[in-house]
């Protein structure tokens, strides 16, 4: 046995059940491991592809994705999104390809010093230096990878150590057991709930990662308290329940915006910094905070603590309800919020104008998905307008890049995401800018037979970028583009392709689009005008009294 052959080994212990790839000659050894694993190699057209498949995976099991890149320009373009699961907290796996040992001293072909270059954008990465550590490099790995909050780790292999004769065996994985809360924060804190007039919860991806989503829902509605949830909160508490205000993180001004403004008190659950800044919704540092979570809160001028809540979020929760009484509280102010925001997101539901306004195709997106049916969100001009009005019924169905913010990542997430869940409806939403960065991956999807649905919001530019050069100087620049026939460039592929010429057509074309068993495409155009009305609107926003 040799070095390879102990890591797939070592890889097939930890459970994993698919590589994401770029064959090269440094990693050969491995690929010829794998030939007889169980694990499934994903052949990718794109290493970065390889990682946001990994990256996903990642985020939906809460098990590690794996993805695997040669040396030099295969390692560099894995990084991206290696960062994107670091920094959305997203359990990864990177493995490359190395020159040897005896090369590393010297100028040589396509050398870099990897375990350097991917130390910012990882938890911990490591070179295999000697064959008989690999079992404790791949455990470590996995480990803390997995470990909250989870993020990336990146392991490499040298060429010739790859070939080297080894005896070992994997280890045996260890149990992660449950850290409970203190008591005294516990208390500090239902004194602190029990006291506040109008409290309001902001809970973000670590209540989704720690399955703590039932525990939530009765605190929540046990003590009355609104809810407003992050990008990658959303789904926790349904969108339909009456405590949901809906999604929070535009840096615009929103409804929710006033409900921040009047809150006496503000419990983060699962909360991630990164997820959106304090010093936007707290600027002044004055709302006092309670922070909830499985690990210590950041440090943060905006994010000053009266009690901080460490260990199962679940438990924690069902002992703060226990101690916290409300009884005679009014309403909190929050609450009122909820007329408004509903009838700002059903103001265009009816909306016949085209080219399409973004709210007008994320409403009849919302109609034609299914609760447990999965989008994933590109980064864009869209990706506002999806994370403001895409609504969820359950966690992880609308997954959005935030943390890094990567453009790139709906196409070869969605192929992720049809691998976890086969049954289930999967669209990657994404703007014509997004599509063009990784759209080869389409062909991935299509050898691997996972059938999705590419929805492209098509405006011929760098939408984003001409909304805040717009709100900053008056105009754009250098934003416009060409783009290929989207139609054809699909049905070249082998896929379906559809455009949309008229607004009442959007539904039918999407409903006929997720039942096709290959990849499909829709061309989409959209009005951008949207984007600076809102942002007069929210210049202008008066708060219910």
């Amino acid at each position: 046995m040799n070095t390879a052959q102990l890591l797939v080994k070592c890889l097939e212990n930890e459970g994993v059940e698919y590589i994401f790839g770029v064959p090269g000659e440094e990693n050969m050894q491995i690929l010829e491991s794998l030939k007889t694993s169980s694990i499934k190699f994903i052949t990718t057209r794109h290493e970065q592809g390889a990682a946001f498949m990994a990256d996903v995976y990642g985020r939906l099991t809460g098990r590690a994705g794996v993805c695997l890149s040669t040396l030099g320009p295969g390692a560099t373009n894995l990084m991206t999104g290696v960062a994107d699961a670091n920094l959305d907290g997203a359990p990864l796996v990177a493995i490359t390809g190395q020159v040897g040992t005896d090369r590393m001293h010297i100028e040589s072909h396509q050398y870099l010093d990897l375990v350097a270059m991917f130390a910012p954008v990882t938890k911990w990465n490591a070179q295999i230096v000697r064959p008989s550590i690999t079992p404790e490099i791949v455990r470590k790995a996995f480990k803390i990878a997995q470990a909250e909050k989870p993020g990336a780790v990146h392991i490499d292999l040298p060429e010739n150590i790859a070939n080297m004769a080894v005896e070992g065996y994997p280890l045996k994985k260890d149990k992660r057991e449950k850290v409970y809360s203190a008591y005294q924060s516990m208390n500090e804190a239902a004194i602190a709930i029990s006291k506040a007039n109008n409290p309001l919860i902001l809970v973000g991806n670590g209540a989704i990662r720690a399955n703590a989503c039932a525990a939530f829902m009765e605190f929540a509605t046990q003590l009355n308290i609104p809810v407003v949830n992050t990008f990658m909160g959303k789904g926790v508490i349904p969108y339909t329940h009456p405590l949901s205000l809906w999604t929070t993180g535009l840096q615009l001004r929103d409804y929710i915006s006033c409900g921040f403004d009047k809150a006496d008190l503000i419990i983060a659950v699962g909360y991630d910094l990164i997820e959106y800044s304090p010093k936007k919704w707290n600027p002044q540092g004055k709302v006092p905070i309670i922070h909830i979570s499985e690990t210590p809160a950041e440090v943060d001028s905006s994010y000053i603590l009266i009690a901080e809540i460490i260990g199962d979020i679940s438990d924690s929760l069902h002992e703060i309800l226990r101690r916290s009484d409300r009884t005679g509280k009014a309403e909190p102010y929050a609450l009122k919020l909820r007329t408004d925001i509903r009838k700002d997101y059903e103001y265009y539901a009816n909306d016949n104008g085209f080219p399409i306004k973004p709210q007008k195709i994320i409403y009849d997106l919302r109609q034609v998905m299914g609760p447990e049916d999965i989008v994933i969100s590109d980064v864009g001009a869209h990706k506002m307008w999806m994370a403001r009005h895409y609504h969820c019924e359950r966690p992880n169905t609308c997954l959005i890049s935030n943390g890094f913010a990567a453009m790139g990542i709906a196409i070869p997430g969605a192929v992720a995401a049809k691998l976890v869940y086969p049954d289930r409806k999967i669209v990657a939403v994404t703007g014509d800018g997004g599509f063009m960065m990784n759209n080869q991956e389409l062909e991935t999807a299509l050898r691997v037979g996972t059938p999705f649905v590419t929805l492209i919001f098509n405006d011929g530019g760098y939408g984003l970028i001409e909304w805040k050069q717009n709100d900053q100087f008056g105009e754009s620049c250098f934003i416009k583009f060409g783009n290929p026939d989207f139609v054809k460039f699909a049905e070249s592929m082998g896929l379906k392709g559809y455009r949309v010429e008229a607004t009442t057509d959007f539904v039918p074309i999407l409903k006929e689009a997720l039942n096709q068993e290959v990849p499909v495409v829709i061309d989409c155009p959209v009005d951008y005008q949207e984007n600076s009305r809102f942002s007069q609107r929210s210049g202008g926003l008066c708060c219910p009294i």
